[in-house]
């Protein structure tokens, strides 16, 4: 790490010491600006909005591959440096730097190396506390051993951490893939939010017993949201069904915004979400087959890498720009933009690009509303020690209004900051106030802004969330009383409900009562509420909810609308959540002969009870109504199976099995009932639907070998036998020419689509690569490659394909016991088996449990040459036509 500070020597003369009154005082002051002519290069290639002034603020001499930063509220920036990038796997190639630019001036004045840590994937900075979410490794055998929540301490401000830090959560990521691929599907980035929960976003490696302080443990399934209180207890999962979600968006009333990330190979696209407490997103098992059961994403967006996000409240910021979530995308190198729209209880949005960043990396702002943002540029998915940096945006003729920080106020100044105009002071004074010793005296205090009408809502909520945390159980009368005010209903609710070391002290009658709300937000917060308070006096209320006409499984082998707003699925959705926390089964049973059969025949769905499974066959025998019966038995067929324990042993791919409803599907106790049962009623053959079984055993994946499938039709294998080698022997103006006169001339020539979609077959691409996803799944899609390379990019992947392997884009090597080696794409991976993919197109089906050796190569199995024999002219048609496709 020395050669970050190696260029600190030559810093521009200091001019004076500056006594800024903040955690980092006496800094002395630059008075040049030594990045002055990188910042005019990317102004002039970049697209930059005109009303913002965007700088460089620290260079590769001092943040190489900067993966993810934090904001202070009083302006430190600290950056997560890691060499290794998304697919490195050594050691010793991370830390936290800390930035700091004392005077405001957008000039880096002093510089520390605030602690090491490898692979530091989310950073959050609270006073004199920094969280970081970074990869452990095993100093015997210096490979990744899992992924660690810590907590630093600076408490003499002098820019470098204090000790060893605090663990509060360990082992949340998967150390196999860890080791195996590093960190590109792991667990990212943390935010917390104005009820003082830490955020985590998972990624799908998912991870096994990730322990926090009190020493609880959870297993997580593929990716998600979980939560954890700043002390590192009380642990929980807070939403489900994400692919590899790098951050989250937070905004003031406690709505949360992913950019889910893709960029597998496979075709699975960005999809922007509202996530909700509770809510079940899909992700691989559901999302295509089983649609009916999800909160769908709000927008598909084509092909992307979503990396850091912010949710942007300042009102120094010009009002197009304020009050909206802001995401990164790596692989579109943008920070865009998604201004949501209220809709029931949650969101339209629409996508607008904002900040032009090659391979941006995350975004965060101060309290006096600068933004800064981290780029790669180039660096690769292993990372480089030699390319990347950090900007720094403002609006044109802002005027900073500098902030000290929040250290050291009297409690009277820090109630006061919670009506602070911008998101930042509010969470600093709240985190602050939760650190002081007084908090009777502060509580009172503070409620009096939350019952203080002529506030603005973010202030009023920020104070109604501070008091819960200082109060605690002692606040619950009050919140009561909240719940009754319409404007604080929603939150004072979310409050109550909040820590469920208190819940069982809370009431019931607010949520009873906010169920009957006119508002659909309300309405969700009361049912999230009643899932979390345990009292299953609620469970009727719960049942009362109507299933929505949307509620329909897409027609077998076809997708369902995973990514199209659904407002009116989301609050039955949430009760079927609460009624399966609740523990709600003999309810559900009894609602079975009821006008509420609908919502208990869905919740069903995740019941594995033999009292539930005695019940539904009793149903379908004392009743008449065929469209009942069916509904009886598709419940029946749903818990055929469940899902099996999570070890970590097995699980992950680039390309999961997505048929659902299970991922490794395991027989349990009621499995033969259920399987008789059916058989029972195949044979009577008095179904309307002669099909209805067959479609069953198709959808659930029964294996009942009687009732035979549907045959899902198999796209058409299309691509001609080409002979690679014969190809790349050959030598045109391409081969003849060295890769920088290639990319000169790529410069100047436009290129014809319609050629390259002719060179992509003659030049044997085909035979890897698919562009429709109504074609066979072979290598690496193109379908979507012009959203995330650029010209460039995909011209150097044809030239030089070793040189930057992407996620799903690299090569495997199996063994198998019997004796055969295989080298391929994977293209298909269920817990069970795999599909792999040669170099000729061939594939081949393995079962998982006769591999004896499997490894990711670090080479592409693409060969080079293969545009050897293109002129300048058809190599840049053929780049056209891959650019085209978006």
């Amino acid at each position: 790490m020395k050669g970050f500070f190696g260029a600190i020597m030559i810093m521009a003369a200091i001019a004076l010491t500056w006594s800024c009154g903040s955690e980092d005082c006496n800094c002395t002051v630059a008075t040049e600006d030594r990045y002055t002519a990188m910042t005019d290069s990317l102004t002039a290639n970049l697209e930059w909005p005109e009303n913002l002034d965007i700088k460089v603020f620290a260079g590769a001499d001092l943040v190489p591959s900067p993966s993810c930063l934090a904001v202070s509220a009083s302006g430190a920036v600290f950056v997560g440096v890691d060499k290794m990038g998304s697919l490195g796997k050594e050691m010793g190639h991370g830390a936290v730097i800390k930035l700091v630019d004392c005077n405001g001036d957008g000039l880096l004045d002093t510089l520390t190396e605030f602690a090491h840590m490898d692979n530091p994937r989310g950073i959050l900075a609270l006073g004199d506390h920094v969280f970081v979410l970074h990869t452990r490794f095993s100093e015997e055998t210096k490979k990744a051993a899992n992924m660690d929540l810590v907590v630093y301490e600076d408490r003499d401000n002098d820019g470098v951490a204090d000790g060893e830090p605090h663990p509060l959560i360990t082992d949340i990521s998967n150390p196999t893939y860890l080791a195996e691929r590093g960190t590109d599907h792991a667990t990212n980035g943390i935010q917390m939010g104005i009820d003082g929960w830490i955020y985590i976003a998972v990624g799908d490696f998912g991870f096994h017993n990730a322990t926090d302080r009190n020493g609880t443990k959870l297993t997580m399934l593929g990716g998600g949201i979980v939560r954890v209180r700043p002390d590192g207890t009380e642990m929980e999962i807070y939403s489900h069904g994400l692919r590899n979600i790098y951050d989250v968006a937070i905004d003031p009333f406690m709505n949360i915004f992913t950019r889910d990330n893709t960029n597998d190979g496979g075709g699975w696209n960005i999809r922007f979400s509202h996530q909700i407490q509770s809510g079940e997103y899909g992700y691989p098992i559901l999302f295509q087959h089983f649609t009916e059961e999800i909160i769908p994403a709000l927008i598909d967006l084509g092909g992307g890498s979503g990396t850091g996000a912010l949710y942007l409240n300042d009102e120094r910021w010009p009002e197009e720009y304020n009050n909206t979530p802001l995401m990164a995308d790596w692989g579109r190198s943008y920070l865009y933009r998604h201004p949501v729209a209220p809709d029931k209880a949650t969101f339209t949005q629409r996508e607008e690009k904002f900040i032009q960043l090659p391979q941006i990396t995350d975004v965060d702002v101060d309290a006096s509303g600068i933004l800064y943002l981290s780029a790669w540029d180039g660096a690769g998915y292993s990372g480089s020690p030699d390319i990347g940096y950090v900007i720094r945006a403002v609006p044109k003729g802002f005027d900073r209004e500098p902030f000290a920080g929040v250290q050291g106020l009297s409690e009277r100044k820090l109630v006061a900051l919670l009506k602070a105009k911008n998101a930042k002071t509010r969470l600093a004074a709240q985190y602050e106030l939760l650190a002081k010793t007084d908090n009777e005296q502060a509580a009172s205090s503070v409620w009096k802004l939350a019952k203080d009408a002529s506030l603005d809502m973010e202030s009023r909520v920020a104070a109604l969330f501070t008091y819960a945390q200082l109060a605690g159980s002692d606040g619950i009368p009050q919140l009561v009383e909240a719940a009754a005010d319409t404007t604080l209903q929603e939150f004072a609710l979310r409050a109550l409900a909040d820590r469920k070391a208190w819940v069982k002290a809370v009431p019931l009658a607010p949520f009873l009562t906010g169920l009957q709300s006119p508002s659909p937000r309300v309405q969700a917060a009361a049912i999230i509420g009643l899932g979390r308070l345990g009292n299953k006096e609620a469970v009727n209320a719960l049942l009362a909810f109507k299933v929505p006409s949307s509620f329909k499984a897409p027609a077998l082998g076809t997708e369902g609308p995973h990514a199209t707003p659904n407002a009116e699925i989301v609050i039955p959705h949430l009760a079927v959540k609460a009624l399966v926390a609740l523990d709600a089964k003999e309810e559900c049973i009894q609602a079975l002969n009821s006008a509420n059969s609908d919502l208990a025949l869905w919740a069903m769905r995740y019941m594995h009870d033999d009292r539930v499974v005695q019940a539904l066959m009793a149903a379908y025998e004392n009743t008449s109504d065929e469209a009942f019966k069916a509904k009886l038995i598709n419940t029946l067929a749903r818990i055929y199976h469940q899902e099996a324990p999570y070890d970590a042993s097995w699980w992950w791919s680039t390309r999961p099995d997505t048929h659902g409803p299970y991922y490794k599907a395991i027989a349990w106790d009621a499995t033969p009932t259920i399987r008789a049962f059916l058989l029972e009623q195949w044979k009577k053959d008095q179904h309307p639907d002669k099909d209805f079984f067959k479609a069953l055993n198709t959808r659930y994946r029964l294996g009942i070998d009687q009732f035979g499938i549907i045959e899902i039709q198999a796209p058409k294998e299309d691509a001609p036998q080409v002979d690679l080698e014969k190809i790349k022997n050959k030598k045109g103006q391409v081969g003849e020419s060295s890769i920088e006169d290639v990319m000169l001339a790529l410069d100047k020539i436009k290129g014809d689509p319609k050629e390259g979609a002719a060179l992509f077959v003659s030049q044997g691409c085909k035979t890897c690569h698919s562009i429709d996803r109504s074609e066979v799944m072979k290598g690496p899609f193109m379908g979507q490659i012009g959203s995330i390379m650029n010209r460039q990019q995909i011209a150097e992947s044809i030239l030089k394909p070793n040189a930057s392997i992407s996620q799903g884009f690299s090569t495997a090597q199996i063994q198998t016991k019997g004796g055969d080696a295989y080298v391929g794409f994977v293209t298909a991976e269920s817990a069970d088996k795999l599909t792999i993919r040669n170099i000729a197109g061939a594939a081949t089906t393995i079962a998982k449990s006769d591999i004896a050796a499997r490894q990711e190569l670090e080479y592409s199995m693409m060969p080079e040459g293969l545009a050897n024999a293109l002129s300048y002219q058809e190599l840049a048609s053929l780049v056209a036509y891959l650019e085209a496709q978006k």
